[in-house]
């Protein structure tokens, strides 16, 4: 061996890095490669979304201009509110052959009530008959409605006369023998300078010279309603129209969502549903209160539609819509937020939010001071949906909707 080839031989080996390229890391190196595309993709996305989305709703009208309004905490459906299936027993009666009997009267043993499609029917013997109309066709859409009038609140009156509240068309009288209209308060006129465009329901003195009557709002009409509610629009008024000097007077105003209307037993004062407030106002027609008002049922479980008189002298109010508690309460959730509902609105149509709120129909029965006696339930409206009135007559509660495309009646020996 020579010194050149020993030298090489004695050569110090160099160290080696020993790295981990196994098929396993470069593995992982992909795995997370691809997590970053997949999270950049997914933002790209998102922003072009979005942002458009932010764009379309900032430039886009909002067809309403909501206030905040300012709810109590709703009261808890404990005691005599405890929710039960009570409405579940109730039958369903003429289902397919009328859509939205929203208030039903009684003449002996027939019945009256005002449909969707604008018609004032009676029923006797079990058979359906039109009796009037105060509009015309076309019907059936929303479109049609102004034209086509909606009957409303209907009462009986001394001659066994029926006094119907149209929502388009304003107060007649109606002869249920003979089907002749007679206008009393056309909403073409104008009171105290504003005009009436939603008349929604009335209550009579027996003698039939004081009519009782609500208009819901002067800006919103009835095919409009979850505008008004959600706008919570204080336009509404309670007004009385005489039937002798054919003067109109207003009475209340400054109203939400001024509802149904009921006198008193002894007719000192009149109840007036407001329903974007959850609660019942009462307005002094007589006496030495007369002509001043107050509260009569504050904070209710629910938004109270009609009210009516019960027998043991108290009151049926009738709620298609409730307020939750424990529970979410989507009316609560959104009362001081207006930005949310300019949203909400001018994305999605009104028939499209109302699918958004519970079927849940309520119906409490009221003391003559205003406590709660009981309570009848129907969650998810699984019976009685969309409830707008009860009437009672002979023992019976008959149930009004104001869409639903029959009337129940509900055995009280039964609840």
């Amino acid at each position: 061996m020579n010194e050149a080839e020993g030298l090489r031989q004695r050569r110090p080996l160099r160290s080696q890095v020993i790295t981990e390229d196994s098929p396993a890391q470069e593995a992982k190196e992909g795995s997370t490669y691809s997590s970053k595309v997949f999270r950049v993709t997914f933002l790209i996305l998102a922003a072009s979304v979005t942002v458009p989305l932010l764009g379309v709703t900032v430039l886009l009208d909002c067809p309403i201009d909501p206030q905040p309004i300012s709810l109590k905490e709703p009261p808890l459906l404990t005691g005599v509110l405890e929710p039960n299936i009570e409405l579940r027993k109730a039958e369903r009666l003429w289902e397919n052959q009328l859509v939205g009997p929203e208030s039903i009267v009684n003449i002996g043993d027939v019945l009256f009530t005002g449909t969707a499609d604008g018609k004032i029917v009676k029923i006797e013997d079990g058979e359906i008959q039109t009796i009037a109309r105060i509009g015309h066709g076309p019907c059936g859409t929303r479109e049609d409605e102004p034209t086509c009038g909606r009957p409303l609140g209907i009462r009986v009156g001394p001659n066994n006369t029926l006094f119907v509240a149209d929502a388009y068309y304003g107060l007649y009288e109606v002869n249920p023998g003979t089907g002749e209209t007679k206008m009393l308060v056309s909403t073409q006129t104008l009171i105290e300078g504003q005009k009436l465009s939603f008349v929604n329901d009335l209550t009579v003195t027996r003698d039939g010279r004081k009519i009782y009557f609500t208009d819901s709002s002067s800006k919103w009409q009835r095919r409009d309603y979850l505008f008004l509610v959600m706008e919570g629009t204080d336009d509404g008024r309670l007004l009385e129209y005489d039937t002798v000097t054919k003067e109109v007077k207003v009475l209340m105003v400054g109203l939400r969502f001024p509802n149904g209307v009921q006198l008193s037993p002894a007719e000192d004062f009149v109840l007036v549903q407001e329903t974007t407030m959850a609660r019942i106002r009462r307005y002094y027609v007589s006496g030495l209160m007369k002509g001043g008002a107050d509260m009569f049922v504050e904070n209710m479980p629910g938004l109270p539609d009609n009210i009516r008189l019960s027998s043991s002298g108290g009151y049926w109010v009738a709620m298609s819509a409730v307020r939750p508690n424990p529970g979410f309460s989507l009316l609560d959730f959104l009362s001081e937020k207006p930005w949310i509902k300019r949203m909400i609105f001018k994305l999605l149509s009104q028939e499209t939010v109302t699918k958004f709120v519970p079927k849940y129909s309520l119906v409490v029965e009221l003391s003559e001071t205003g406590s709660y006696r009981r309570s009848f339930h129907d969650p998810n409206g699984v019976t009685v949906a969309y409830v707008s009135e009860a009437h009672e007559h002979n023992g019976y509660l008959y149930l009004g909707s104001f869409r639903s495309p029959f009337i129940c009646r509900l055995n009280l020996q039964h609840v």
